[in-house]
């Protein structure tokens, strides 16, 4: 079993959500502001009071104006999206000048303008679809974080750090939250099954384009090729870290990282609400 302690001590939403606070800092979301149980809340079903809940957040605790990107890429909840970043931060405590590598980054940047916003870390952002780069440019443009976040393309959909890292690289961490499903048609055949279960026909609630949403071989491919290629470059950073879905790919990662000499290896609980994940994090 494993543990379900919340979220981390350091995020800001933590307690739940003031909506007074959100309405006077983005006006926007007033609209989609409801009323349930005598408490105000959004429909979390309806993929449009999602979107506007988390730029919401977004300008009111990180000064994020400006985050626009397209309803069929993926929308990052950023309670959660956060929660990576604040224990990323307490395993490379003690560090002056920290910059990461975010793997996959999407048209949203989210976890690189909540590192930039919340620690004043620098990023390099890498993702294989150039439309989410060209998104993710705008978003970092609007909200002059240009000095902060350097986006690099993945020419290779197969390669995760081949092809990214560059000489003279060294990162504070990796970071990165994988494609969960092997192929489009696993990945729609679960979208389907989502919207059944929330007992309407919304499927942009669970967008994504191709590459967010799957990668062949699934997780586990990922997340082996991922540890694989950190092997052949292991002084490239002094963390290399990930989110990992499935518990039961933690087992087999953490039995290869031994064998390509990974001298620690850990893993980091996460919870939210019923969702449980966990971050693993090697070093050589």
């Amino acid at each position: 079993m494993e543990n379900k302690k919340g979220l981390h001590e350091n995020n800001k939403h933590k307690n739940g959500y003031d909506f007074n606070f959100l309405k006077e800092k983005y006006p926007e979301i007033t609209a989609f502001v409801i009323k349930k149980f005598e408490k105000e809340t959004i429909d979390f079903s309806d993929p449009i009071a999602v979107k506007q809940f988390n730029k919401a957040l977004l300008a009111a605790y990180y000064n994020i104006k400006d985050w626009n990107f397209p309803d069929e890429n993926l929308c990052p909840p950023i309670p959660g999206r956060v929660d990576y970043i604040h224990h990323l931060a307490d395993l490379i405590s003690g560090q002056d000048e920290v910059t990461v590598l975010d793997i996959g980054t999407g048209a949203s940047c989210v976890y690189p303008l909540l590192g930039a916003a919340a620690y004043n870390w620098n990023f390099i952002a890498a993702d294989i679809d150039l439309d989410s780069l060209d998104y993710a440019q705008d978003i970092i443009d609007d909200n002059n974080l240009d000095s902060k976040i350097k986006l690099r393309q993945q020419f290779n959909e197969l390669n995760i750090l081949k092809g990214i890292t560059e000489e003279g690289d060294a990162f504070s961490a990796t970071m990165c939250n994988p494609p969960f499903y092997k192929s489009a048609e696993e990945a729609r055949g679960a979208n389907r099954r989502k919207s059944r279960n929330l007992g309407n026909n919304t499927i942009r609630n669970f967008a994504g384009n191709s590459n967010e949403l799957w990668y062949l071989g699934g997780e586990k491919a990922f997340l082996h090729t991922y540890l694989y290629e950190s092997s052949l470059q292991p002084k490239v950073s002094k963390w290399f870290t990930s989110l990992v879905s499935r518990k039961e790919n933690v087992k087999s990662l953490q039995n290869s990282a031994k064998k390509l000499g990974a001298t620690t290896f850990k893993v980091i609980p996460m919870s939210q609400g019923n969702k449980v994940t966990r971050i693993v994090c090697w070093q050589f």
